[in-house]
């Protein structure tokens, strides 16, 4: 639980409140009268919005009244902005590619594993002592062929080949 100073509207937890009045005993359950007593009023959860873009973030920012109580701010920010280190600039573009390049790697690997789970479960159709039908013969190289699928590596379900 989060608290608000009413003297500088600076925002506390519990325990550091307690610290703050460290001569005071304080009751188990914190009503409005506690609160009062201690100038101070409680800041209630508010959910967390989603981001609007892809390199989009979502952070506290303090509280804010609402409907006469004083909920959990939030604001977005852009994940990335234009720096300049030692002379070298290097700009929200690049690191915007850089990131999504790292979440394609990801999304890659998952998916390659994933394709080679699926194909172990039919590796025992491929013995051979067993004749491979040619719905699994065709199955098989669909899933080896799933980096070639236009949606690679964000695969959604519909992308991935029914099991015969």
């Amino acid at each position: 639980m989060e608290y608000r100073l009413q003297s500088d509207g600076s925002l506390k937890t519990q325990g550091e409140i307690r610290q703050l009045n460290s001569n005071v005993s304080f009751p188990r359950v914190w009503n409005a009268d506690v609160c009062a007593s201690l100038n101070i009023d409680p800041v209630l959860e508010s959910p967390r919005p989603e981001a609007s873009g892809a390199y989009k973030q979502v952070i506290r920012n303090g509280a804010v009244q609402s409907g006469g109580n004083w909920v959990q701010a939030w604001t977005e920010t852009d994940m990335f902005a234009d720096t300049t280190i030692d002379g070298v600039t290097t700009t929200k573009a690049e690191y915007e590619a850089a990131f999504q390049a790292g979440l394609d790697a990801d999304a890659a690997k998952f998916s390659r594993s994933k394709r080679n789970d699926l194909l172990k479960e039919t590796d025992f159709y491929a013995l051979t002592d067993v004749t491979l039908s040619a719905e699994m013969t065709t199955y098989r190289q669909t899933l080896r062929d799933i980096t070639t699928h236009s949606n690679f590596p964000h695969l959604e379900d519909a992308d991935w080949p029914t099991k015969p």
